[in-house]
């Protein structure tokens, strides 16, 4: 985020997290601030499956946190996709009674 903005930034963020959080889709939403440069924020999304990403994209906190921090930015925002390796479970990151190997 540009410098000034990170309170209004991370605000708005966490608002988009917890009520991203309960959404049906949603394994896990983190957000992390970057230690030595207050700036700099990892929005962290696991999804349950291929159509939640889609999903979320189309709700009102989401479209709302996007409006809200697209001046804040100060550089594009990037997305970086990933196969989830482990935990593998159905429940997403919830290990449960679940065998881990």
């Amino acid at each position: 985020c540009k410098s000034g903005t990170e309170d209004q930034f991370k605000a708005a963020s966490l608002a988009n997290a917890r009520a991203s959080a309960k959404e049906e889709g949603v394994a896990r939403f983190d957000v992390m601030q970057q230690l030595d440069d207050p700036c700099k924020f990892i929005l962290l999304e696991v999804f349950k499956n291929e159509g939640a990403p889609a999903l979320h994209k189309e709700t009102e906190h989401y479209k709302t946190w996007r409006e809200t921090v697209q001046d804040m930015m100060a550089e594009p925002r990037r997305s970086v996709k990933c196969k989830n390796l482990f935990p593998v479970t159905s429940d997403g990151w919830d290990y449960g009674e679940t065998q881990l190997e």
